[in-house]
């Protein structure tokens, strides 16, 4: 489907954002996926996060191509500006003026400095959504505490703690921006209700989320019964799970499976497709308490089992028995995933110094607009004069400002 004015839900908003690393440029991004105009102000040594990425390797050769900033950045426009000069705060706020969405990651005590909080841009766009993205909350003891996914979204809100496996188990590592990319997703939810209150009354909205925060949500269940108890989450190795048939098991080709069957309906089905009928019969595994009291015993059973055929061969075996799984698969695996195609989860764009290349698609579709990344990411200030020229600079007032340092 090809973009076109009336397909792209967001077609009619500027979206100004000041932004660094990951979390934020991954809300604008999908924001420019939904076809608003974003305009990234980056200092004039450009965001932090760029070239910080793998460079991946094709037929041998290196792309150079910065892929990991790009599907955070894609579609944008960009502008360098040194927010340290005084000159350089009244260029964005006058940005801002023409813009319906602020959206940044700066501390409350840099708002301040540079005259970007929600009250000194009151009077510069009385309609604005002001959003701000923080790792702690802009209020607390913890308000001014730089914080990224690894320390605010995964240590501080207990999530990390809670994927040991077993109480001696180490501390796991999250894959890159995984918190990141998902509070950037309430981000996005918040700034689109905001921007429905903003456009309903004319009025000036504030929104704001934090990585520990929307952890925290993202661990609900547990916390629903934490947060009144105080109990420490119980961390289960899996010959501690409360059932065999929602459990995680390797097969024989080395690759894992994962199980999440109900109780007590599954098990003779999940005995039949083992080919271990007797299991069912056996009057210390016939109630689900019996099977959770032997199960370190029943999980070595299955892995003896599961051991002597490859993962895909359980699969199918599973799959005729009515049993719920579902495969580990790698990155690479899942990259190539036949169901990742069908739903267009890894579309492809154009650079013009690069060619073409696969990126990640947003994960939500929609039957009528045309939601999907615009384009490549910008280099730093590729916009610059034609954003400049926008506020009525003309190219002398445009030059000068390059002279000065205030513009790159």
């Amino acid at each position: 489907m090809s973009r076109t004015a009336s397909s792209a839900p967001l077609k009619d908003l500027t979206i100004v954002t000041i932004e660094g690393w990951m979390a934020v440029p991954s809300a604008s991004a999908i924001l420019a996926d939904m076809g608003a105009r974003v305009i990234k102000i980056e200092p004039p040594t450009g965001d932090p996060m760029r070239g910080m990425s793998r460079k991946p390797k094709v037929e041998g050769a290196i792309v150079e191509h910065d892929l990991q900033f790009d599907v955070d950045n894609r579609g944008k426009q960009s502008i360098a500006v040194a927010l340290d000069k005084p000159e350089g705060q009244d260029l964005v706020r006058k940005i801002i003026a023409q813009s319906d969405i602020f959206m940044c990651n700066l501390l409350p005590q840099r708002q301040h400095r540079f005259g970007l909080d929600p009250e000194s841009l009151k009077p510069v766009k009385a309609n604005l959504v002001h959003a701000t993205l923080t790792g702690y909350g802009t209020t607390g003891p913890e308000a001014q505490r730089p914080g990224y996914d690894v320390t605010a979204f995964f240590g501080r809100s207990g999530l990390y703690d809670a994927m040991r496996e077993g109480d001696d188990g180490q501390v796991p590592m999250a894959r890159p921006a995984q918190g990141d990319h998902t509070t950037g997703l309430a981000m996005v939810a918040g700034i689109l209700a905001a921007l429905r209150l903003a456009q309903a009354d004319n009025s000036f909205q504030v929104v704001e989320t934090s990585l520990f925060e929307t952890a925290v949500w993202t661990q609900a269940t547990d916390f629903a019964t934490t947060a009144v108890d105080r109990a420490p989450v119980r961390r289960r190795r899996r010959q501690q799970m409360l059932s065999i048939t929602a459990n995680r098991y390797p097969c024989g080709d080395g690759k894992w499976i994962v199980l999440n069957n109900p109780e007590p309906a599954a098990w003779p089905r999940f005995c039949k497709a083992l080919g271990q009928d007797h299991w069912a019969a056996d009057e210390r595994f016939a109630e689900p308490r019996g099977r959770y009291e032997h199960m370190p015993e029943l999980v070595d059973k299955v892995d003896a089992v599961l051991a002597t055929a490859t993962r895909d061969e359980w699969g199918a075996r599973f799959d005729a028995n009515g049993i719920i799984w579902g495969p580990v698969l790698s990155l690479d695996e899942t990259a190539k995933d036949p169901q990742a195609e069908a739903i267009g989860l890894f579309p492809e764009l154009e650079h013009e110094r690069y060619g073409r290349y696969r990126t990640v698609n947003v994960p939500m579709r929609f039957a009528n607009a045309d939601v999907k990344p615009q384009g490549p990411a910008p280099e730093v200030g590729a916009h610059s004069d034609a954003i400049l020229a926008g506020l009525g600079l003309d190219a002398a007032a445009i030059a000068q400002l390059r002279d000065d340092g205030v513009v790159r």
